[in-house]
């Protein structure tokens, strides 16, 4: 088994605490994604479940075995980095050879693992190449053979995908996916993008100033979000004021925009209307002073222009109490 446990797991820097008594457990074969802003603690922790730096207090355990005190190499885990930190006089088989020469696993064998590598992630054929004759993707995929050759128990990607375009990432963060599903492996990803935490992972950790703040399937971080942290930094959010007292989150998606008038909705002026391809993204102005809202909807042939009247509303259950 190669499950995750975190119990306690704190590691200060002076007065400073990058990871703060985090508790976390992922279960064999899940995708978890440690989600946070820049300093929020992501890579810190991945570096101690990696074995690259200690815990200043708190226990790590992988597979059941506590690995706290083990080094890196004692931990069979595959890393891939945003930087791809491939050799750049090996070719691309030399560079998927490499982890399992550091293994003793050699000749016909090692040369069987590694071509077999390279054709779970598309490159049978550029074997010969060096990293430099390969474009972004293609190297950000040697990277990838090269963390799982050796069939590692756990997998942990920093940021692997921050460098490539947005066309690419897209691309990328599919096949990423099918690729951790084929080998089953345990992963753990680290990013600062939203959207690329919400389309790949089983769960999502969010993480603040080295706190967790929720842990939570993608769908239940996103419209159920344990505090207005994770509300903000989950995509754009619209706060509303409870009759009781108290606000409520309304994703923009929820939000119903019809011409003005039409089925009592709150009277509002769009102020800007965005164009995104399937969607059109509205900045509203409620009458009334109202703090402004964000609605989106599919563009099915004709926006709302800017300064036009709309009527607004939503459905009671597509609120979220939110403290």
């Amino acid at each position: 088994m190669s499950d995750i446990r975190l119990e306690g797991v704190t590691r200060r820097y002076g007065a400073v605490a990058a990871a703060d008594s985090v508790d976390l457990s992922v279960t064999q074969g899940e995708f978890v994604t440690i989600l946070g802003p820049s300093g929020s603690g992501k890579t810190t922790l991945l570096s101690l479940i990696a074995g690259l730096n200690r815990p200043t207090s708190g226990r790590i355990f992988i597979g059941g075995r506590d690995v706290t005190e083990a080094p890196a190499q004692e931990r069979n885990i595959g890393l891939v980095f945003q930087s791809y930190a491939l050799f750049p006089h090996m070719t691309v088989l030399e560079n998927v050879l490499f982890p399992l020469g550091v293994r003793k696993i050699t000749g016909a064998t090692a040369r069987t693992q590694a071509l077999d590598a390279l054709k779970l992630v598309r490159l049978e054929g550029l074997h010969d190449r060096r990293p430099s004759q390969l474009s972004g993707g293609q190297q950000q995929r040697v990277a990838l053979a090269r963390a799982v050759v050796f069939k590692p128990d756990i997998l942990l990607l920093d940021e692997p995908l921050g460098a490539l375009d947005r066309k690419l990432r897209e691309e990328l963060q599919v096949e990423l996916k099918q690729l951790q599903r084929t080998l089953g492996v345990t992963t753990l990803l680290v990013t600062h993008d939203q959207e690329e935490a919400l389309s790949l992972s089983d769960r999502i950790m969010v993480l603040n100033h080295g706190k967790t703040q929720q842990v939570a399937a993608p769908t239940e971080a996103y419209l159920k979000p344990a505090n207005r942290f994770v509300a903000e930094f989950l995509g754009i959010a619209n706060f509303i004021g409870l009759p009781g007292g108290g606000t409520g989150l309304v994703r923009p998606e929820r939000v119903k925009l019809e011409a003005a008038g039409v089925n009592g909705g709150r009277p509002a002026k769009v102020i800007e209307a965005i164009y995104l391809g399937q969607m059109v993204r509205y900045h509203l102005e409620l009458e009334g002073g109202a703090a402004p809202m964000v609605a989106a909807q599919p563009f099915v042939g004709r926006a709302y222009a800017a300064g036009e009247k709309v009527s607004v509303s939503w459905d009671a259950t597509d609120l979220w109490p939110v403290a």
